[in-house]
């Protein structure tokens, strides 16, 4: 048991050390290591995890967090109690290493903000940002959030329209997020 508290607390301490960009970038280092690394959770475990954390309050990465490390720790055969540990683990580890960060970072970045080298280091930055970001939305989409053609054409083609029902309303339309989730919610619920 101490052994995977121990192995929790380091990978979730390395995703939040490495993970720049917010929880949407570490959603694609959470998937490598839980999913495919150490095979805590099913990839349909997994993304029904990223869809509760995105649909809680919270930033992403450490929702997920929270629910990874419960989620871990039951499967591995424990108590719900020790899955409560792992996630407050999971969620210590992951947000430690911006704790520490930002208390070093803050005393300095006033001072040198506008040296070249932290301006380059920070435009250097944005590129890996946006790559970690697309590599998140590009696993999500898999057969456990669309569907597949060949078994099940319906809720494929349900998936397409709410995807991009989705993404025209907010790039076009503007409309608020939370109308988005709450309405696409609601016609899975019944379309499904």
């Amino acid at each position: 048991m101490v052994l995977l508290l121990l192995r929790l607390f380091w990978t979730f301490f390395l995703i939040g050390l490495f993970g720049f960009g917010g929880g949407y970038a570490m959603i694609s280092m959470i998937q490598s290591e839980i999913v495919n690394r150490y095979h805590w959770l099913s990839t349909g475990e997994f993304t029904d995890i990223v869809a509760i954390s995105q649909s809680t309050p919270g930033p992403i990465g450490i929702n997920s967090a929270t629910y990874v490390g419960y989620c871990s720790v039951v499967n591995a055969g424990y108590s719900h109690a020790w899955g409560v540990a792992g996630s407050a683990v999971a969620t210590f580890a992951v947000v430690l290493p911006s704790f520490i960060l930002m208390l070093i970072i803050s005393r300095f970045l006033l001072r040198y903000y506008k040296h070249p080298a932290v301006e380059h280091t920070f435009s250097g930055l944005r590129p890996a940002v946006v790559g970690l970001l697309a590599a998140a939305a590009l696993l999500l989409m898999n057969e456990e959030n669309f569907g597949s053609w060949s078994q099940s054409p319906w809720q494929f083609s349900v998936s397409i329209l709410l995807f991009a029902f989705a993404f025209i309303s907010q790039h076009v339309y503007k409309m608020s997020p939370i109308r988005i989730i709450v309405l696409c919610g609601l016609a899975g619920l019944v379309l499904m």
